[in-house]
């Protein structure tokens, strides 16, 4: 296989230093799998002291790039069949991993033209096929962009990485964030392993990974998430293969209900909320005491049969005392996750006679939503009194019940 050729146009070049000197990028340069090469306009300035700046027509902040020394400096570069010009910009295409993977298919040598100062004279930009950007902000010139694309172009390049398979898997590669992933030692500090890792049982485990690719990108990239499910559909994929594999939906409901007794000098949280009772009465318990927010946590759990919320934060811990239960809320739903499932709906009930919980409804959905990662509209919160009956009816007591519908992923 032809050595891939870089060539980068820079006025900073010990700045590519370690550019090819370190790591499996480094390898890579070392075994020829690529080359760097290096130009410096200053050395085709034909002005006494080198510049390759001067101030902008019409006036204004800052200096220019020059055309002369650029253009100069490109047309004594070696020219492959399959090259491909790039400027380096904050006003080109976002880079993305498409773009790399297109790079190291399609090309063998990329020339990368490194700006600085204001920018460049606009009759440089004529020299590139494409002008990248690293995303919506400014840097001091594009060498750091530059290096990033020499990194992710070389990675890609047969024999670089020892694994094709982790090309394949890594993040991006389909529109869909990694997986986790885990090591030595099976438990550390308490966090453990998920058991269907050390099942050795392949398909689930191919299938667990997969469920949480999709559900990462889904909560922490909801651009790209958007991506996937667009192709999936320009592809006509109506159903996901992998709910397929396992004959059809998988749903699971669960029920929740917690109480707690009314007393002086507690706050009175309640979905996140902190409310203010008329007589100054609060919520008593080990953590913050939030019925609502437990409910909605013991249903998730129950739906799994993975116990109670007493069964993950014991009462008798003090590492719990005073907690927010919107935090316990996360934690449970990321279990939820690591099990391969999301919800689609929780539907709750608050039980008290005061304070009035409709002014405050549309917040504790809220809070609910954004700490299980799912839309207000997949959450309800509703609130009644026991018509002065029983411990609530008296003010003994506050309760809440949840019941949750889940969905294998």
């Amino acid at each position: 296989m032809p050595t891939y050729r870089f060539d980068v146009l820079s006025i900073s070049p010990p700045a590519f230093d370690s550019c090819n000197k370190s790591g499996v990028i480094g390898r890579a340069f070392l075994s020829d799998i690529a080359e760097l090469h290096i130009h410096n306009p200053r050395n085709f300035s034909i002005d006494k002291h080198k510049k390759v700046d001067d101030e902008p027509y019409g006036g204004g902040a800052g200096m220019v790039i020059k055309p002369e020394p650029f253009f100069s400096a490109f047309e004594a570069i070696p020219v492959s069949k399959r090259r491909r010009v790039l400027i380096m910009s904050p006003q080109g295409k976002t880079l993305s991993q498409s773009d790399l993977k297109r790079w190291s298919l399609e090309n063998d040598q990329l020339v990368l033209i490194c700006g600085q100062y204001e920018g460049f004279d606009e009759r440089i930009r004529m020299l590139a096929d494409e002008e990248i950007s690293l995303g919506d902000f400014v840097l001091t010139g594009g060498e750091l962009p530059a290096m990033a694309i020499i990194n992710g172009v070389v990675r890609l390049l047969p024999g670089t990485l020892g694994a094709s398979e982790s090309l394949l898997e890594e993040s991006h590669t389909d529109l869909l964030l990694e997986h986790p992933h885990y090591t030595r030692p099976a438990n550390f500090r308490g966090m453990k392993v998920p058991e269907i890792l050390l099942s050795g049982d392949h398909e689930a485990i191919f299938r667990w990974r997969n469920n949480h690719k999709k559900e990462r990108t889904r909560r922490r990239r909801p651009d790209l998430y958007k991506q996937w499910l667009a192709k999936k559909a320009s592809l006509g994929s109506r159903i996901d293969p992998d709910l397929l594999s396992v004959g059809s939906v998988q749903l699971r409901i669960g029920n929740g209900y917690d109480m707690h007794r009314l007393v002086k000098d507690r706050d009175l949280i309640l979905g996140g909320v902190n409310l203010s009772h008329p007589d100054g009465l609060g919520l008593d318990g080990h953590s913050d005491a939030d019925v609502l927010t437990h409910a909605v946590m013991d249903a998730l759990l129950g739906a799994l049969s993975l116990g109670d919320i007493g069964k993950y934060f014991p009462p008798d811990d003090p590492k719990w005392k005073g907690a927010d239960s919107l935090k316990l809320l996360e934690a449970v739903m990321n279990l939820i996750s690591e099990q391969g499932w999301k919800v689609v709906n929780v539907d709750s009930v608050i039980v008290a006679e005061r304070p009035k919980m409709k002014p405050f409804i549309e917040l504790m959905r809220k809070n609910i939503a954004e700490r299980i990662g799912v839309s207000i509209q997949q959450i309800g919160v509703k609130a009644t009194t026991n018509e002065k009956l029983g411990a609530e009816g008296r003010e003994e007591g506050i309760s809440s019940h949840a019941v949750v519908l889940l969905e294998l992923i």
